[in-house]
């Protein structure tokens, strides 16, 4: 799979924009500020439906602009799809392909992969427990595109709980409603427990898959390291008991709602579920109490090593469930010294299809020189 032609209509900096890629490794060269990142920024926006750089769509609309349209020509087994998706604001995105209206611009989601390597992958390492549930649940929806709607209805239910808790809360303080709110908030309760099993129960699939890729790109990427050094463990927002059967887990979440109802009414807001979940990476060798968290005690180099692992390790677990990733290695390389420049190079060399966007030419390796643009004051240009 690769992507063969992106076509950018009043997104980012640019007002339009026609680049011609193929297979192998394309370099987008220029200085900061020029755009350069605009353009992978796209394609990896089609194959999430959300940006590795900003929360919300609306930076990514042109100043002045309504709307932005992204569209992609992809190969994928010799056969080409022209993939779109319209960016609207404050409103529903739409999604087409090859021209066809979707139902929903989540059906896009999965239709071409990629995995980006980004000066912010340090967050996944010293940043809070929400940047590392959010690296977990995009990676799932690249692995199991529907549950891109299973998150977002989990998201919708606890949005309604909170709202609830507050208003029952507030009639335990006086305030009028306190028997409708509790009543209305049972069945919200279900609701939570039935979503969040669902997501918990594949989250804890996901790491049990990763981990052993993990350690394995670990070893790669830091000097003097072994596979096992490295590890991740899913720490859920209470004690599961052994507890991974989808059934089992949402009676657990339901009875831990109900445990909590005090807490939660005190403090307005849902302390159960898969939203309070952490991700905890380590360091060490030997036994679990022997290994220490990277946050807080890993070197700057080891973190930088740790992060780029995790985009490693998903990598290959995508690739072993069938098409390669597209990669994306966003000005990474001017955060590495030339020897961990050379070693990601060669490990991600033999790619499908590799984008790279760097401010001097210099900075990307000799295994990734193919095809190079120049990007600046506006303009898109082939050079080699």
């Amino acid at each position: 799979m690769y992507v063969a032609h992106l076509s950018l209509h009043d997104f980012r900096s640019y007002a339009t924009a026609e680049v011609e890629l193929s297979p192998g490794a394309t370099a987008f060269v220029g200085r900061n500020g020029q755009g350069k990142t605009n353009l992978v920024e796209a394609i990896d926006y089609l194959s999430r439906l959300s940006s590795h750089r900003v929360a919300s769509d609306a930076p990514l609309v042109r100043a002045g602009c309504d709307q932005a349209v992204v569209r992609a020509a992809v190969v994928r087994d010799g056969r080409t799809a022209v993939l779109e998706v319209e960016l609207n604001p404050g409103r529903s995105n739409r999604a087409r392909v090859n021209r066809a209206p979707l139902p929903r611009a989540r059906e896009l989601i999965g239709l071409v992969r990629t995995v980006v390597f980004s000066p912010e992958d340090l967050t996944l390492v010293k940043g809070d427990p929400s940047d590392r549930r959010r690296f977990l649940d995009d990676l799932l929806v690249l692995r199991i595109p529907r549950l891109a709607g299973v998150r977002a209805d989990y998201d919708r239910v606890l949005r309604q709980r909170n709202t609830l808790l507050k208003t029952a809360g507030a009639a335990r303080r006086g305030s009028s409603g306190q028997e409708a709110a509790l009543s209305t908030l049972g069945v919200w309760d279900a609701h939570l427990a039935r979503t969040g099993a669902e997501l918990l129960a594949e989250r804890l699939a996901l790491v049990d898959a990763l981990r052993p890729y993990l350690g394995k790109a670990y070893e790669t990427v830091a000097r003097g390291a072994t596979r096992d050094d490295a590890d991740i463990e899913y720490r859920p927002s209470f004690d599961l008991e052994g507890r991974t059967a989808r059934d089992d887990l949402t009676a657990a979440l339901l009875a831990e709602v109900e445990r909590r109802r005090g807490d939660e009414l005190d403090r307005g807001v849902s302390l159960v579920g898969p939203h309070r979940d952490e991700l905890l990476l380590t360091l060490g060798h030997g036994a679990s109490e022997s290994r220490l968290p990277v946050k807080g005690y890993a070197s700057h180099g080891e973190s930088w090593s740790f992060a780029l692992a995790l985009r490693l390790a998903s990598y290959d677990l995508l690739r072993a469930d069938g098409d390669d990733p597209i990669l994306i290695l966003d000005d990474v390389f001017a955060e590495l010294d030339s020897e961990r420049r050379s070693q990601l190079a060669e490990l991600v060399a033999d790619a499908e299809q590799v984008l790279v966007t760097a401010a001097v030419a210099e900075d990307v390796p000799a295994a990734l020189a193919g095809v190079r643009y120049a990007v600046g004051d506006g303009e898109v240009t082939r050079e080699q």
